[in-house]
């Protein structure tokens, strides 16, 4: 038996419904430079992944590099984006009344864009002060570095095994497994495809979830699974 006594939740395309906002917004931008891909397509290939990253690979499949002022523009223009439009993930607000458990946020997300996403959203104050962005780390190490969910098992002061992550992307899943905890995949937004969950499976993931409706009884079987591989 390995008691659940800390969940982590990935935020962009687990709380808040912004991977398909960024990628629609990037990918017109990019688009401009004759990079050229459906906004599905860039959901995929890049949720989970730092903007900075998104932009030097862009850059590397473009083969030239962008204006040195375009990330910061598109970034600032996104946040406007996200402040009026960001929905929550249906049911995330009620999953957390359904807990006792201990929670917080991990996410590569910049602290001011978590900030305006979750006080959008409503759930600021359901996390506060347990957001950790990986920006904030010194040095910088985005997922799908272990760095931000280690942070959140020392904060908390559990065992790896005794944290539940949950998340989207594979760099999430690959940087949660890489930390030693329990991972559920999330296919619940609107930038998820068909093979979304096997790829979460490949990268680590023990099951996926397509809602929040089932995650209590998740973590109640996880409270009573020792997990794959384990004795």
């Amino acid at each position: 038996m390995t008691e659940i006594k800390l969940i982590i939740f990935d935020c962009d395309g687990v709380l808040v419904d912004s991977e398909y906002l960024a990628a629609k917004h990037e990918l017109q931008t990019y688009a401009a430079f004759g990079f050229e891909m459906s906004v599905e397509q860039f959901a995929a290939e890049f949720a989970g992944m730092s903007s900075d990253l998104v932009f030097k690979e862009v850059e590397e499949r473009l083969g030239r590099n962008l204006p040195e002022d375009l990330l910061k523009k598109m970034q600032n223009e996104l946040d406007d984006v996200l402040k009026a439009e960001v929905e929550m993930i249906e049911g995330a607000d009620g999953v957390l009344d359904r807990f006792d458990l201990p929670r917080c946020i991990c996410s590569n997300s910049g602290p001011e864009r978590l900030k305006i996403m979750l006080q959008k959203t409503g759930l600021y104050d359901r996390f506060r002060p347990y957001i950790f962005s990986s920006r904030d780390l010194k040095p910088h190490a985005p997922k799908p570095k272990p760095d931000i969910f280690l942070k959140a098992i020392d904060e908390f002061a559990v065992k790896p095994h005794e944290a539940l992550v949950v998340e989207d992307s594979v760099h999430g899943v690959t940087a949660a497994r890489l930390a030693g905890a329990r991972i559920v995949g999330f296919t619940g937004g609107r930038h998820s495809y068909p093979a979304h969950g096997d790829e979460l499976l490949d990268a680590g993931a023990e099951t996926v979830i397509a809602g929040f409706g089932s995650l209590p009884q998740v973590v109640d079987a996880f409270s009573e699974w020792a997990g794959i591989g384990a004795a």
